[in-house]
């Protein structure tokens, strides 16, 4: 059964910087378009960054966009969110999830707005990030 953990959220000033890793587990992570999304408090789930399962294609947010990068590392099964020049607004609980559907299709939509929850069948359990001075 596929499981996805995410991990290395915490406390950070604004300005500053996190990495956040999302650990594929049970299934080889090469297999598996990952989106990361996140959700503050009293707002809606929203994409941030995509990527496809070869790690060859990569789109953000237009919000993060020049601030958080996606990668991976399919040898480790894990996938990456480095989040810099953090802001109040970053403050949320973050998620990875998972899809293998066609990569086109999930590009496309992640390319106009963002990864679409709608697409991703398998989610971590999240984890908090909060940006405060």
């Amino acid at each position: 059964q596929l499981q996805l953990v995410e991990s290395g959220g915490g406390l950070v000033q604004p300005g500053g910087s996190l990495r956040l890793s999302c650990a594929v587990v049970g299934f080889n992570s090469d297999k598996y378009h990952i989106g990361w999304f996140r959700q503050a408090p009293g707002q809606e789930r929203e994409g941030v960054s995509c990527i496809s399962s070869s790690g060859g294609s990569t789109n953000s947010a237009v919000s993060v966009k020049g601030r958080f990068s996606i990668s991976r590392d399919n040898a480790k099964n894990t996938v990456y969110l480095q989040m810099n020049s953090l802001s109040l607004e970053d403050t949320a609980v973050y998620y990875c999830a998972a899809t293998r559907d066609d990569w086109t299709t999930v590009q496309h939509m992640c390319v106009q707005y963002g990864p679409q929850l709608y697409q991703y069948g398998t989610w971590g359990q999240g984890t908090q990030v909060t940006v405060s001075s």
